[in-house]
């Protein structure tokens, strides 16, 4: 199917004329375009009707990984290519460098970039639970001046973010700690597809641990019940990850759709805790899969 839609277009040098453009052409419906992977698939269903596209692909203020004061930077326009390959990320961020991984097709993940996937907000976006357990910080430009959200203030509702009009997400800022964790994806199938289900768990030298779910929820969440129930504990006992498996069940709200039954995703995501903080806790102690493993393809306890 076509784009049946007309719009103007620009590809802008400098954030500063992106802003502008944005500002400028607001009241057309402006909107930004960079890996497109989401917005060209609604473009063609006509689930947006924009008057004006800004091309940011190219803004060298929103590209690169480095480490910086205690944090690592991801640009906006990271690809999840990018993000699998960057060893600073494998190193200080290996939780999303495994949900990275788990994103869509080769194809998709050389295009599709990380500050597209939180913008477009949708409630089976791969980086939103990866994101939400390492506490992330989402960096806004305006032509106003510069803002910071807080990724737990992130996601609003089913595609709506704190972003307001006329602005851009310049990159993600992650706090740097020693930790380890884990990402499940629950697909329909091996290959491409949208998560059902997923969860991402994060444990720290002191035992403090950190749970989000995504596609069970109007927009990825934390599981602050499960978090308290394994605080302080480097090696859950399997009574206490059946525990926290049944926890798990009641903090989340899945819905019925093409892809799977509320019954089955809230099942679901029992047993991906389960393993996945059996994992997260293995590979805390230096055994365990290296990342990159998708735990509901392997054998696991």
């Amino acid at each position: 199917m076509s784009i049946s839609c007309e719009f103007d277009y620009a590809k802008p040098d400098t954030l500063r004329d992106a802003l502008g453009l944005l500002a400028r052409h607001a009241p057309h419906g402006a909107v930004p375009l960079a890996g497109g992977t989401d917005l060209v698939a609604w473009l063609r269903d006509g689930a947006v009707s924009p008057g004006f596209l800004v091309d940011i692909k190219e803004l060298a203020e929103l590209r690169g990984i480095r480490r910086k004061a205690g944090h690592l930077w991801l640009g906006a326009n990271t690809t999840f290519a990018e993000i699998m390959a960057s060893p600073l990320v494998r190193r200080h961020a290996p939780i999303l460098a495994e949900a990275a991984g788990m994103v869509a097709s080769v194809g998709v993940r050389n295009r599709a970039t990380i500050g597209g996937n939180i913008c477009s907000a949708v409630p089976c976006c791969d980086s939103g639970p990866a994101l939400l357990v390492y506490d992330a910080v989402i960096h806004v430009a305006t032509l106003g001046g510069a803002r910071r959200i807080p990724i737990r203030k992130w996601f609003l509702n089913p595609r709506q973010t704190a972003l307001t009009q006329g602005a851009l997400v310049t990159g993600i800022s992650l706090p740097v700690a020693k930790h380890a964790g884990a990402f499940a994806k629950l697909k329909r199938y091996r290959g491409e597809d949208l998560a059902q289900a997923s969860v991402a768990v994060r444990v720290d030298a002191r035992g403090d641990w950190r749970v989000a779910y995504g596609s069970v929820a109007p927009t990825p969440i934390r599981g602050p019940k499960v978090e308290r129930l394994l605080r302080g504990d480097l090696k859950p006992s399997s009574a206490r990850r059946k525990e926290a498996a049944a926890v798990a069940e009641t903090e989340v709200a899945p819905i019925t759709d093409i892809r799977g039954s509320q019954i089955y995703r809230r099942l679901m995501v029992g047993v991906m805790l389960r393993r996945a903080v059996h994992l997260a806790a293995a590979r805390r102690a230096g055994r365990g899969p290296a990342y990159g493993t998708n735990i509901l393809e392997e054998d696991a306890p």
